[in-house]
C-alpha cells in the first residue's frame, strides 16, 4: 500500500463519518493486548516470529512476550511501565485495563467488533491477556524479560533482534512527541534489528483518528537504512483503516 492509497482510505473514512469522537487519553496508555491481536495487527504469522529474537517496544501489559516465551521463542518487552515494584506494576496494569474498557464502552458505536464478536468478547480477551502478562511478569521465567526502557534509548546490542514491533505508541501521540522524536525512535529500533530483520509499527493514526503527518517523512528518512512499505493489517477494530509500517533493515 502506497502513501497515496493510505490517504485515499483516510479520505473515504472521513467522508463516512466526519465527527468521530477523539479517544480520551491523558498521558501514554499501557495496554494489554493478546498474542492473537498482535498477529492480526502487524500482519504476522508464527513462522515470522520463529526466525530470531523478538522485541515488543511499548509492550505494556500485553501477553505477547509471555506467549512467545511459552512457545520457546527468545523475546523481550521494553516499556518504562515495568519500573518499580513488580506487584505494583501488575496492579497498575489491571487498573489501566479497566479504565480502558470503560472508555471503549462509552465509544462502542464507532468500533468494529467483528474480530472479538462483541464488546464483551473484547473485554474478556483483554482481561485474559492482562492476567497472562501478570503471571509471566511475576514469575522467575519472566525475570529480565521486561525491561524498564523506551525509545530512543534501548539497552540492547546492535542487530540483536530479528523482529521489533511497536503498537499504539509511535504516531498515536503525535501532538506530544514531535517528528524528531519519531525519527530517533525508529532509528533506534532499526539499530537493534539485524540486517534482513523487520521493524513493524501500528497504527499510523492519531488519537483523533487522523493519519499521522510523520509517516511519509519517516519512510523517506529511513531509506538508506531500511526498505519501507505500508502493508494492510488484519485487525478490524478502530474506526478508520490503518496499514502497518514495515521497515526491512538493509
Amino acid at each position: 500500500m502506497s502513501g497515496e492509497e493510505m490517504r485515499q482510505d483516510k479520505q473515504q473514512d472521513k467522508q463516512q463519518d466526519k465527527r468521530l469522537p477523539e479517544y480520551p487519553q491523558t498521558g501514554v496508555a499501557s495496554t494489554c493486548r493478546s498474542y492473537r491481536e498482535y498477529l492480526a495487527m502487524f500482519g504476522l504469522q508464527e513462522a515470522d516470529l520463529r526466525r530470531g529474537a523478538v522485541l515488543d517496544v511499548a509492550g505494556g501489559a500485553s501477553s505477547f512476550t509471555a506467549r512467545l516465551r511459552a512457545m520457546g521463542i527468545e523475546a523481550f518487552a521494553a516499556d518504562p511501565f515495568y519500573g518499580g515494584d513488580r506487584e505494583a506494576v501488575v496492579e497498575n496494569a489491571r487498573r489501566e485495563a479497566e479504565a480502558a474498557e470503560a472508555k471503549i464502552e462509552a465509544l462502542k458505536e464507532i468500533y468494529d467488533w467483528s474480530f472479538y464478536g462483541s464488546p464483551e468478547g473484547h473485554r474478556i480477551m483483554r482481561k485474559e491477556a492482562c492476567e497472562e502478562f501478570a503471571g509471566h511478569f511475576l514469575s522467575e521465567e519472566g525475570t529480565g524479560r521486561y525491561v524498564a526502557a523506551s525509545v530512543p534509548r534501548l539497552p540492547f546490542a546492535d542487530g540483536f533482534f530479528r523482529t521489533v514491533v511497536c503498537s499504539h505508541f509511535l504516531f498515536l501521540y503525535g501532538d506530544r512527541f514531535d517528528l524528531a522524536f519519531h525519527r530517533d525512535a525508529v532509528a533506534e529500533m532499526l539499530r537493534v534489528t539485524a540486517p534482513g530483520g523487520e521493524v513493524r509499527v501500528y497504527p499510523l493514526v492519531t488519537l483523533q483518528w487522523e493519519e499521522s503527518s510523520f509517516v511519509g517523512a519517516i519512510m523517506a528518512e529511513m531509506e538508506e537504512t531500511a526498505a519501507a512499505s505500508l502493508v494492510p493489517g488484519s485487525l478490524p477494530f478502530i474506526p478508520v483503516k490503518s496499514p502497518v509500517l514495515v521497515l526491512r533493515k538493509r
